[in-house]
């Protein structure tokens, strides 16, 4: 089928490919040599990051879920396209995963950056983002029942109830994976006179589990603020439980005001079926027994927690049934 699905994430970008029935995943980065010559994109760009001197820009084009840069972004698109279609680009149908709680000004900028890409579009269809995450996870969130999915992005946290193909009740939060990074590097800079980068507290935040099972302490290696050195120092698992608690906390609490505003029968089959956990920071464990723990509901983890809104939008390519849950926004 010549199709194409795109998730947009503030820090990965993944696409269906509906002529190879495949998945693409790489980080949603650019960097620029200079004003405007393009020195790498995706996972070379992210390997260049807080490694590059001050000549090279290296960036994401979108930020708290919305498109910030989308001259930046047309230009990744036009070059992942180019990849996938190996230098060849053809016409193809392309659907768009768009988060609820935005303005319509903010969703038409990915139904538009679809259409001024160059990369040959015919038709753009806007899929909501929470209905392809239910669908990703192998959810009919076309039938009556209340579903509630939790979706822990790296700039946003989107939580929204599912019924009958649509949102019932949705909230966008803006607290994400990245601000777990962040908390974690001011934990370290505070606790041991340390600074450490984004990507090491970002395989802090991912070695929890580890940690906790083994009795052991993360390794991480910085500057030492003192003295100005290179150095090596080991962090407990308790340093990382505590800065991340407050964040954890204030997601917990958002999806209990969204419970408090869903209707009473829905609220049942909720009860029933549980919370469904998506999205890439979601693969942190203790935060889904805490949510579990606070709410008394059943947390359901996705396997692939970073690629059900992709699944979803090939669910919906390929399924004649669920055609209907995308649509177009051309005026």
């Amino acid at each position: 089928m010549n199709a194409f699905g795109i998730d947009l994430g503030t820090n990965n970008i993944k696409i269906y490919n509906g002529i190879t029935d495949s998945f693409f995943l790489e980080k949603n980065m650019i960097a620029i040599e200079g004003r405007d010559t393009l020195l790498a994109y995706g996972d070379s760009a992210f390997e260049m990051y807080e490694k590059a001197p001050d000549n090279i820009t290296i960036s994401y084009p979108l930020c708290n879920g919305v498109i910030a840069d989308i001259g930046n972004m047309q230009t990744l698109l036009k070059y992942f396209m180019n990849d996938l279609f190996k230098g060849s680009v053809k016409p193809a149908d392309y659907y768009i995963a768009v988060p609820t709680d935005i303005t319509d000004v903010e969703k038409r900028a990915f139904y538009e950056l679809i259409k001024d890409a160059n990369i040959k579009a015919k038709n753009v269809y806007v899929v909501d983002k929470a209905v392809a995450d239910g669908l990703g996870m192998d959810i009919d969130v076309k039938t009556s029942q209340g579903v509630l999915v939790v979706n822990i992005g790296y700039d946003t946290t989107e939580i929204s109830i599912l019924s009958l193909g649509g949102i019932v009740v949705s909230k966008l939060i803006k607290i994400g994976g990245k601000n777990f990074d962040e908390a974690i590097k001011q934990a370290v800079r505070k606790e041991h006179k340390l600074v450490i980068g984004s990507k090491t507290a970002e395989k802090v935040k991912y070695a929890i589990y580890d940690m906790e099972t083994t009795g052991k302490n993360a390794v991480v290696y910085g500057r030492d603020i003192v003295s100005g050195l290179p150095v090596e120092k080991a962090v407990s698992v308790d340093l990382v439980y505590d800065c991340l608690r407050e964040m954890f906390m204030t997601i917990v609490d958002n999806v209990k005001v969204i419970l408090e505003r869903t209707p009473p029968e829905l609220g049942a089959d909720i009860y029933r079926n549980g919370i469904f956990l998506s999205g890439g920071a979601s693969q942190i464990d203790y935060f889904a027994q805490m949510l579990e723990n606070e709410t008394g509901l059943t947390v359901n983890v996705d396997e692939e927690p970073m690629a059900t809104v992709i699944k979803g939008i090939s669910t919906i390519i390929k399924e004649q049934k669920y055609n209907s849950l995308a649509y177009s926004i051309d005026a």
